[in-house]
């Protein structure tokens, strides 16, 4: 069993967002275009409070781009960002949500940030998206979305090591690069831990119609 993983395809990182990745709306089309292919449709979602520790507004003196420990770990702080309940927390319009089977909410504890869409970064706790896709029998996931360097890359990473086959779109991602390069960075860490990167041209060999199977 095949799934289609939606990384953050949200309206705040798109053009005109609180945190937009540059072209991130040019994986709509791209990812509307995948979930034909594909039985299993989940989505990951941030959904922050509005006193999350990774927003520079919540750490005086500090500004987005500076770095603190949080949980333990190093953070990037951002710009506020998908706020729950807010028109920037909100699947983008032009997304096909109607063959989304269920969306998991991430970034939710305002003490530790999730970047992967199956644990925070702490890994203190999980999304229940490792769960729900062995409950379906899923083997392998296709994942689509935002950001490449940071919630698609961690998605991934996680994903292999959940046992996965995992396989990133690459024209169905975009990068932040606060460095430039670092979305292909990114790809380089996903191949080494054992996924695929593939392009829209390639896919097809790849997604098939899995039916139950």
């Amino acid at each position: 069993m095949q799934a289609i993983i939606l990384v953050d395809i949200q309206n705040d990182f798109l053009p005109g967002g609180a945190l937009a990745v540059p072209e991130g709306d040019h994986v709509i089309a791209v990812a509307n275009e995948l979930l034909a292919h594909c039985d299993l449709v989940v989505a990951t979602q941030d959904w922050h409070p509005d006193d999350h520790g990774s927003f520079a507004k919540n750490h005086p003196g500090k500004r987005p781009g500076d770095r603190v420990q949080l949980a333990g770990c190093d953070q990037i702080l951002w710009p506020t960002h998908c706020v729950q309940h807010t028109d920037g927390a909100k699947l983008a319009a032009n997304l096909n949500v109607d063959r989304i089977t269920r969306v998991f909410p991430k970034g939710t504890q305002p003490e530790v940030d999730s970047y992967s869409g199956f644990f925070d970064n702490g890994r203190l706790r999980a999304t229940g998206l490792g769960d729900f896709l062995y409950e379906q029998h899923v083997t392998e996931v296709y994942l689509a979305g935002l950001a490449t360097d940071y919630c698609v890359k961690a998605t991934a990473l996680d994903a292999c090591q959940l046992g996965f086959r995992t396989f990133v779109i690459k024209d169905a991602c975009r990068g932040v690069n606060l460095q430039p390069g670092d979305d292909e960075r990114a790809l380089e860490e996903v191949r080494a831990a054992g996924g695929q990167v593939l392009t829209r041209e390639t896919l097809p060999m790849t997604l098939r119609r899995s039916g139950n199977g």
